[in-house]
This record gives structure tokens, C-alpha cells and sequence, in this order.
């Protein structure tokens, strides 16, 4: 599989950071995307600036892109999960730059988004990255 034809996604729900990285680097991934919305986590390692720091030192670019984050995951606990998803979803439609910002991040990259779900399913990665990977003309892989 070359750069151009995937689009790879990973949750890091349940693995450790070194399980991350190995992943990433068995996968060939030169540039993982942060697409929370707020890069923190109570999860010793995947904060933005550790996780940038431990991608960086493992030989993976990383890049947060808050404007591909959730704006609704405030509200998550509140919500069922279509409902959240559906909220991303119309977000999205009216958040076409955002979609492009994404697209333009990939260009010539081999790269994973990341936020927190382990099942893209669940996650609003899930509906971002087959947005992007249209543009691109590419297919998505989970991680």
C-alpha cells in the first residue's frame, strides 16, 4: 500500500503509548493528526505535547487539527451516540474548509488521524476520515 492509496485512522483507547507508536511505525505512518478537539487526555502519553514529543522521537510528524475536532464532545455524556454523531455530521456539512484543511494535511503523506475511540465506529473520526479520503480519492483503514 503506497501513500496514495489509504487513509489510515487509530483510537488510542485501551493501548499504551509504545503500542501506539509500533502501529504507527509498522504501518509506514511518517505523520499522525491529532483531530480532537482539545488534545488532553488523562491518559498518561497522550496529551498534545507528549504525544507530539514521543511521535516526533519515534520519526512521525505530528499535527493537531483542532478544527476537526468534535465541538460537541462536551455534551457527549448527555447524548446517545447517533445523536452526537449526528451533530458532527451536520457540523461537518457546514464546515467544508475544515474537511479541506485535513485533505491539504495528507497531501503527500502517509497518515493517520488520531483521536480516542478504538472503533472509528464510535467516533466522529469516523465520519471525517471517509470525507477526506474523498477528496483524496483514497479508502479508509483503521488501525
Amino acid at each position: 500500500m503506497n501513500v496514495r492509496t489509504a487513509l489510515f485512522t487509530i483510537g488510542y483507547e485501551g493501548r499504551a503509548l509504545d503500542e501506539l507508536l509500533g502501529i504507527l511505525a509498522a504501518n509506514k505512518i511518517d505523520r499522525l493528526i491529532d483531530v480532537r478537539d482539545l488534545p488532553l487526555s488523562r491518559r498518561r502519553g497522550f496529551s498534545k505535547t507528549p504525544l507530539g514529543n514521543a511521535a516526533r522521537a519515534a520519526g512521525i510528524e505530528y499535527l493537531h487539527l483542532r478544527e476537526a475536532g468534535n465541538p460537541f464532545r462536551k455534551i457527549r455524556h448527555d447524548l446517545k451516540l447517533d445523536d452526537l454523531l449526528g451533530r458532527y455530521r451536520d457540523h461537518l456539512d457546514g464546515a467544508a474548509q475544515a474537511v479541506a484543511n485535513v485533505a491539504d494535511a495528507v497531501r503527500g503523506h502517509r497518515v493517520a488521524l488520531l483521536c480516542y475511540e478504538a472503533d472509528s465506529s464510535h467516533c466522529h473520526r469516523g465520519i471525517l476520515a471517509p470525507r477526506v479520503a474523498q477528496q483524496l480519492g483514497v479508502r479508509v483503514k483503521d488501525l
